[in-house]
């Protein structure tokens, strides 16, 4: 099993000579615990820029925190923001580079923003004339899950670019593929990309089956375990409940001060989704680097922990997010849902949670993309 990045460094580096390489990566981009901008400058591949994306290109920044233009500290190179000001590489950022290796890891969701980063890079340096070098990866909830609905037009934004469902099952060269196949970007010509494909890597695999390790992708995602809860506890954000910032375990605990509710009302749901929910109280507090002023903060809230102790196969995350969803909302005093949850699942949510609709099914719109992907898959 090798990550794009192996693939280069075994493969591909001679094609790297006499170009200005840009990097677009974060804290992920390790290979044998030696970052990539280190391993490249030693390799005599000429580094000119760094490119920071959400978190930053060290990962020191927490979840929507804005990110500088400054200066890599370790290496001394120029680091331009894709997270500030602008989210699209600017002319004036690309006359430092003639390529950009782009190595930021997606988490198989549409709200996950790395991959909307992806699509207005790929758009800019269409404009402007320059490289583009996808180093691939697995896709950690593997590439046989599919599941939520297609975003609609209406709720589209940096955190759903692309219409598709909300658990795509694809890599983000695959992703790339189709985003020009299908014209989702903003382009006057086809951009001049590649796709470094990842080896080893089988559809039906999820990131534990792959052996490889886990870097956190960003401060809130420290396990594989809270990224798959993330897939669909996510939805937590855009409530006035804490989905668990400012612990240990966000995304696993869920809870407020108003949350009430007995044990037993969860044994179905643990039955049904292969999960385990223990009760628990918590303390939200300020963590630099992960969480500033989180919901609740210095409050005690009440509420659930989950855990997956046989394992995720069994285990339908979005599924498992919307019920909790709706049962803590009933379980609430003073419950609010706020727009931000159509902008996360694509479609009006909030009126139908709110008016107790039975939400719309989502098995047609899957079928249909996966139709649909097909002709853009790699693995």
């Amino acid at each position: 099993m090798k990550l794009g990045i192996e693939v280069l460094l075994e493969s591909h580096l001679p094609e790297l000579e006499g170009k200005r390489v840009g990097l677009l990566m974060n804290p992920t981009s390790r290979v044998n615990g030696v970052h990539m901008v280190d391993t490249l400058l030693n390799s005599g591949v000429n580094v000119t820029a760094l490119f920071a994306a959400e978190h930053g290109f060290r990962g020191q920044a927490g979840a929507g925190e804005i990110i500088e233009d400054g200066i890599d500290h370790e290496t001394g190179l120029p680091v331009f923001s894709l997270y500030g000001s602008s989210k699209k590489p600017t002319a004036k950022m690309l006359e430092y580079v003639d390529v950009i290796l782009f190595d930021l890891p997606d988490m198989g969701v549409r709200f996950y923003t790395y991959n909307a980063t992806m699509g207005l890079v790929m758009e800019a340096v269409g404009e402007n004339d320059k490289e583009l070098w996808i180093l691939d990866r697995p896709n950690p909830l593997g590439g046989e899950y599919v599941a939520g609905w297609i975003l609609q037009e209406e709720y589209k934004s940096f955190v759903g670019f692309y219409p598709v469902p909300i658990i795509y099952g694809m890599t983000m060269g695959e992703l790339a593929q189709m985003a020009v196949g299908e014209d989702w970007l903003e382009l006057e010509q086809t951009p001049n990309y590649r796709i470094i494909k990842a080896a080893g890597w089988q559809r039906d695999m999820l990131w534990p089956e792959t052996g490889l390790e886990w870097i956190p992708p960003s401060p809130n995602l420290p396990t594989f375990e809270h990224a798959f809860a993330y897939s669909g506890t996510v939805i937590f954000e855009g409530t006035n409940l804490s989905e668990g910032r400012g612990t240990e375990n966000p995304f696993l605990m869920i809870g407020s001060p108003d949350l009430n509710f007995s044990a037993s009302e969860l044994d179905s749901i643990q039955e049904k989704y292969a999960v385990r929910i223990d009760s628990v109280a918590f303390e939200p507090r300020s963590i630099p680097g992960k969480a500033l002023s989180p919901k609740w903060e210095g409050e005690l809230c009440y509420g659930f922990r989950l855990s997956f102790p046989e394992g995720y196969s069994e285990t339908d995350p979005l599924k498992l997010g919307i019920v909790l969803l709706e049962f803590a909302g009933n379980h609430t005093n003073n419950f609010e849902i706020k727009p931000f949850v159509n902008n996360l699942f694509g479609i009006d949510l909030k009126t139908a949670i709110e008016n107790n609709e039975k939400l719309p099914p989502w098995e047609e719109e899957v079928a249909f993309f996966k139709e649909k992907r097909a002709d853009y898959l790699l693995y």
